[in-house]
């Protein structure tokens, strides 16, 4: 138990952006680089990426991995969740003014936005993660969620 609370409060206290997969986040010394590409709809996917930290008082080099990896992913949802909100609709409404007062909606959005996939993995020198979260915009019709173009 204590282990997840740590992973969830590595994923609150780490910032994460939009991102497309297209630019490296890892240096070859394994830093986070300075500079990211961000770009958070292209065509046919809407990108997120998640950081996590990893538990250090954890002797297990694999623990430190999966613990910052789970706490990446949920960081990466987060993030997603928080740019389709402001997102405009089809009739000119933002997605967050209509889970306002549409609850199937919210949790319509909620499910696709579990079923994004992870298309990078990154880890850090000190066993952090950096995740690259993709969501295909099918998805978001199919799931009744119509973006403006």
């Amino acid at each position: 138990m204590k282990k997840a609370l740590y992973a969830a409060f590595a994923a609150l206290i780490v910032c994460g952006c939009a991102s497309s997969p297209n630019k490296g986040t890892v240096s070859g010394s394994g830093e986070i680089e300075r500079e990211w590409v961000e770009e958070g709809v292209t065509k046919n996917y809407v990108f997120a990426r998640g950081m996590g930290a990893a538990d250090q008082t954890l002797e297990n080099k694999t623990q430190r991995m999966a613990t910052s990896r789970n706490a990446s992913i949920v960081n990466g949802q987060y993030n997603m969740l928080s740019f389709l909100k402001g997102v405009n609709l089809e009739g000119g409404i933002t997605v967050e003014k209509a889970i306002e007062t549409d609850s199937v909606l919210a949790t319509k959005i909620n499910d696709v936005i579990k079923g994004a996939q992870v298309v990078r993995t990154e880890w850090t020198s000190d066993d952090g993660c950096i995740i690259v979260l993709r969501l295909p915009k099918k998805m978001l019709k199919e799931a009744g969620i119509k973006l403006a173009e």
